[in-house]
């Protein structure tokens, strides 16, 4: 192989992952796997530990507590689902057919198995553990209401919207599109998922009434 071939494919590659940053993820997916399964307060850092191959020591060193790996969890999947975001955000074309992929996206993901599961969790035990809903809600839906009123205060700025107090215009967006399948998914978890179609029809005439009212 050339030099230069050998450069282009170092360029290629992505850079390795540091061996402690690797087990940290790797510990955190596996901490996802048992919460889902005993949920929060009946799961201990023990039976992670346990579970990962690990000591409990070495989760401390880590993530601090069991909260601060729970928040781990949280901020990762929050993570993906912002990357997934902003590409819609990013997306060229009108603010009606941008509108229209990222409640798309915001749907599927709310009615995602996993992220159902995440959030029983946090109402399950939000009473005896508040920490657990700040930190869900401040790495999850107000990360994704902040993003939403950035993109309607700059096409408010461009003149294609007329949204005098973004923030409340994505609220209003982000309920529309998510609250009625998260509920059903949630009290009727054997209820089939919605379908391709269902989810079309509910996005279009959710952004249909939120341009009536907001568009110039």
């Amino acid at each position: 192989m050339s030099s230069s071939t050998a450069q282009d494919d170092s360029v290629l590659r992505d850079p390795p992952i540091p061996r402690g940053e690797k087990r940290r993820r790797e510990i955190a997916v596996v901490a996802e796997r048992v919460f889902f399964a005993q949920g929060f307060t009946d799961t201990t850092m023990q039976t992670i530990a346990a579970e990962a191959g690990a000591s409990k020591e070495t989760l401390y060193r880590h993530f601090g507590s069991k909260e601060g790996l729970f928040s781990e969890i949280v901020g990762s999947r929050a993570n993906r689902f912002l990357e997934g975001l902003d590409e819609n955000l990013r997306r060229p074309g009108t603010v009606g057919e941008v509108l229209r992929s990222l409640g798309t996206r915001m749907l599927e993901k709310m009615m995602d198995r996993d992220a159902l599961c995440l959030y029983r969790i946090v109402v399950a035990e939000g009473p005896r553990n508040p920490d657990l809903g700040r930190i869900f809600f401040e790495q999850g839906p107000e990360r994704v209401k902040a993003r939403l009123a950035q993109f309607l205060e700059a096409a408010t700025t461009r003149g294609e919207l007329r949204c005098t107090n973004p923030a409340l215009s994505a609220k209003i967006f982000s309920g529309a599109i998510i609250t009625y399948y998260h509920m059903l998914g949630l009290v009727l978890p054997e209820r089939p998922t919605a379908t391709k179609a269902e989810i079309k029809a509910h996005v279009d005439e959710v952004v249909a009434m939120f341009l009536q009212r907001y568009q110039v």
